[in-house]
C-alpha cells in the first residue's frame, strides 16, 4: 500500500506485518523528507511509527479515540489520518500544525503542546462515554517524560479508582524528554527497560520497590500473597507500582515490533478497566544521527539528511537571548556559589545547559514538573539560596498558583526568566508567549521588566538576582539585537526606572522589551514626515515609572504603547490605567496583540497578520492622531 494513497487509518486492516513494515518505511521517508526541510520535531515521531501502526491495527478510528500527550510524537498520526499530501506545508503559514489542533482533523481528538494532559482528557472522555451509554475506546499515548508531570500522576490516580472504566495507557519510553528524563519514576523505568522480561519477585526486587517514595513498607504484605501468581511474575517492579495503583500492567513491549504490539494491544482492549502498556522505544529511531543525539535531534531547523547537520544561516546573526541569559548566569554563578540555576526539563531551549556543563552542582532539572520547579526555587530562597527559574513564557502559565500562593504572597527572592516570551512562530497558538505581561502584572510583591537588547538582559539579570523579592524578567525567541555586550561590571538597574532614548514634541511612544527597538524604527519612518517623536523605554512594568510617563504625556498629548504580548490586561492597559488614576486624560492608542489566537507561521508573518511591523504601526499611528 502507498501511504500517498491512504485516505483513512482504518485501510491499515487486515494488512500483513510486510506491508505494515512497508508503511512505516513510508512514514520514515516523508517524516525525514519534509522536517529537513521545513523543521519541526524529529526524533518523537520516528520512534513511534510502528507503536502507531499496530495500535491504529487493534481500533476503529470512525469511533475510538486515540489522545496524544504534547504533540511532537504525533507526526505518524498526522501521516495516517488524510494529511500526508499537505504534510510538506507543516509548520507553515495556513499548513499543517506541529503539534495537534481539533480544528484541523476529526481524528485529534484533544488539542495539544504541553506536556502530560493526554490521560486526564483520555479518562474525561472515557467516563463521558460511560455516563452516555456508549461503546468506544479511549486511549492515551504518553511519554516517559511527560509521565513525570504531576498531572499525569493525578490522572494515574484517578484512573486506578474507576476499576469498570475502560481505559488504556500506552507509556511509550524511550528514556528521553527534550532533555534527559529525571526522577525517580524515570529511574525505575529505565532501570525496566534493560531488564529481563520476566522478572521473579525476590528479595531485592521486593526492597527496590520498597525505596519507591510513595509505596514504603505498605506493599510487602501484598507482595507476600502473590507468591504463588503466575501474572504478577511478569510484572517488573514498577509495573507492580502501576498495578498497585489500579491498572492492569503490561510490557515492557518491543516498540519496534509490529506484530508483539497488535498482539499486545488487543490483549489489553479485552481488560475492561484501566490499563498500561509499557513500550519501549528508541527515539529518532531509523536515522543514526537521530538515535545517536537524542537530545539534540528532538527537534530541528531545516537540516541536510545526508550529513544530519543544519543548513547554516545565510547571513550571520547575534547571539540568541536565551544563550546570553545563559553565558552571563555561568558568569555570575562562578561568582556566586549561592546562584543556582533550576530548569523543568528544558536545559537546552533554555540554555541552562551552558550552566550544566561549566558549574553542575548549581543547576538543577526537575524534569517536566513546572509547579514543583516554583516551590522548590521557594524552599531555596527560604534557607538563603537565590535560585534562578529559567522556564518558557507558555510553559510558566502551568505554575501560576505557585507564583502567587508560593512565591508572591511570601515575598520570596526568587528569579523568573521567561524564554520565548512574545511571537514564537511555527509552534502556534499553545506556544505562543503572550499573556505573562498580563498574569504577572497582578501577582503580589512581584518586580517585573522585560530588556530591549541583549545588553540590558544581562544588566536585568543582575538586577533581578540581587533584588530582595521576587522578580521576572522576561525575554523574547531568536537572536538579539547586536548590542554589545558586557564582559564584567554589571550593576543593578534603578528598579521601575525607565529610559528616555529620543525626544520630540510631536508623539510618546513607550515600548516595552522587545518592542522598544521597533518602536526606535517607528519613530525613524514618522520623522520622514515630520513627525518628531519622545521614544521611551519602559524597562519595568511593575513598578511601571509613572513619574517619567505621566510628566512626558502632560507635555506632548498623544500617546502610542508597543508591546508583544496580548493588549487584555498588559502593558499599554497598565500605562492607561496609571493615567486614569491620575486624571491624565490624553488619547492613547495600544498596540499589540489583539484578542485572538496566533496560529502557526514565521514570527514576520505573525507580526505583519498583527500589525507590528513598523511601517504597519507608523500607518496605525498615522491614522489615530492624523498625521497625513
Amino acid at each position: 500500500m502507498r501511504l500517498s494513497q491512504l485516505s483513512h487509518p482504518n485501510e491499515l486492516h487486515g494488512l500483513a506485518i510486510s506491508e505494515l513494515e512497508d508503511v512505516a518505511c513510508q512514514i520514515r521517508e516523508r517524516h525525514l523528507q519534509v522536517v529537513s526541510t521545513s523543521g519541526g520535531h524529529l526524533g518523537p515521531g520516528l520512534g513511534v511509527v510502528e507503536l502507531t501502526i499496530a495500535l491504529y491495527q487493534t481500533l476503529d478510528l470512525d469511533v475510538d479515540k486515540v489522545i496524544w500527550d504534547v504533540g511532537h510524537q504525533a507526526y505518524p498520526h498526522k501521516l495516517l489520518t488524510g494529511r500526508y499530501n499537505r504534510f510538506d506545508s507543516l509548520r507553515q503559514q495556513k499548513g499543517v500544525a506541529g503539534y495537534l489542533k481539533r480544528t484541523e482533523s476529526k481524528f485529534d481528538h484533544f488539542g495539544a503542546g504541553h506536556a502530560s494532559t493526554s490521560i486526564s482528557a483520555a479518562l474525561g472522555m472515557a467516563i463521558a462515554r460511560d455516563r452516555k451509554g456508549e461503546d468506544y475506546k479511549c486511549v492515551a499515548v504518553i511519554g516517559d517524560g511527560a509521565l513525570t508531570g504531576g498531572m499525569a500522576l493525578e490522572a494515574i490516580n484517578h484512573a486506578g479508582h474507576l476499576p469498570k472504566t475502560p481505559l488504556l495507557v500506552v507509556l511509550n519510553d524511550n528514556d528521553m524528554s527534550i532533555s534527559p528524563p529525571v526522577g525517580a519514576l524515570s529511574t525505575y523505568l529505565n532501570r525496566m527497560r534493560h531488564s529481563p522480561p520476566v522478572q521473579f519477585i525476590s528479595d531485592s526486587v521486593q526492597e527496590s520497590v520498597k525505596n519507591l517514595p510513595f509505596m514504603g513498607d505498605a506493599i510487602q504484605e501484598e507482595f507476600k500473597s502473590l507468591t504463588g501468581s503466575v501474572r504478577r511474575l511478569a510484572v517488573p517492579s514498577v509495573g507492580a507500582v502501576f498495578e498497585e495503583l489500579g491498572f492492569t500492567y503490561m510490557g515492557p513491549v518491543d516498540g519496534h515490533d509490529i506484530a508483539e504490539l497488535t498482539r499486545t494491544f488487543n490483549a489489553a482492549h479485552k481488560v475492561g478497566g484501566p490499563v498500561m502498556v509499557h513500550v519501549a522505544t528508541t527515539k529518532g529511531k531509523g536515522y543514526p544521527y537521530a538515535e545517536a543525539d537524542q537530545v539534540g535531534y528532538h527537534a530541528q531547523s531545516s537540516f541536510d539528511l545526508t550529513t544530519g547537520k543544519s543548513i547554516p544561516s545565510k547571513t550571520p546573526k547575534p547571539p540568541s537571548f536565551s544563550k546570553v541569559f545563559g553565558q552571563t548566569l555561568v558568569k555570575l554563578c562562578e561568582q556566586d556559589s549561592k546562584i543556582v540555576g533550576i530548569t523543568a526539563a528544558m536545559a537546552e531551549g533554555t540554555a541552562l545547559n551552558l550552566l550544566q556543563k561549566a558549574i553542575p552542582d548549581q543547576y538543577v532539572d526537575v524534569g517536566i514538573a513546572e509547579q514543583h520547579a516554583v516551590t522548590l526555587a521557594g524552599g531555596m530562597a527560604c534557607e538563603g539560596i537565590k535560585p534562578v527559574v529559567a522556564i518558557y513564557s507558555t510553559f510558566l502559565q502551568r505554575a501560576y498558583d505557585q507564583l502567587i500562593h508560593d512565591i508572591g504572597i511570601q515575598n520570596l527572592p526568587v528569579t523568573f526568566v521567561l524564554d520565548r516570551a512574545g511571537i514564537v512562530g511555527a509552534d502556534g497558538p499553545t506556544h505562543q508567549g503572550q499573556y505573562d505581561i498580563s498574569y504577572l502584572r497582578c501577582v503580589p510583591n512581584f518586580t517585573v521588566m522585560a530588556p530591549k537588547d541583549e545588553s540590558e538582559l544581562q544588566q536585568m539579570l543582575v538586577t533581578c538576582i540581587n533584588h530582595k523579592g521576587p522578580s521576572a524578567l522576561r525575554i523574547p525567541r531568536g537572536s538579539g539585537e547586536g548590542a554589545a555586550l558586557m564582559e564584567e561590571g554589571w550593576e543593578s538597574l534603578e528598579i521601575g526606572k525607565a529610559e528616555i532614548i529620543e525626544e520630540g514634541d510631536n508623539l510618546l511612544i513607550i515600548g516595552y522589551g522587545s518592542m522598544v527597538c521597533p518602536a526606535i524604527k517607528t519613530a525613524a519612518i514618522l520623522k520622514e514626515s515630520g513627525v518628531n517623536s519622545t521614544v521611551i523605554n519602559a524597562r519595568f512594568i511593575r513598578p511601571l515609572d509613572e513619574e517619567t510617563i505621566h510628566k512626558a504625556a502632560k507635555k506632548i498629548g498623544k500617546v502610542v504603547t508597543m508591546e508583544e504580548g496580548t493588549l487584555l490586561g498588559g502593558f499599554g492597559s497598565a500605562v492607561v490605567e496609571s493615567f486614569n488614576d491620575n486624571d491624565i486624560f490624553v488619547p492613547t492608542l495600544r498596540i499589540g496583540i489583539p484578542d485572538k489566537l496566533v496560529d502557526h507561521a514565521t514570527p514576520q508573518q505573525s507580526k505583519e497578520s498583527l500589525g507590528l511591523t513598523p511601517e504597519m504601526m507608523a500607518d496605525q499611528i498615522r491614522n489615530k492622531f492624523n498625521f497625513n
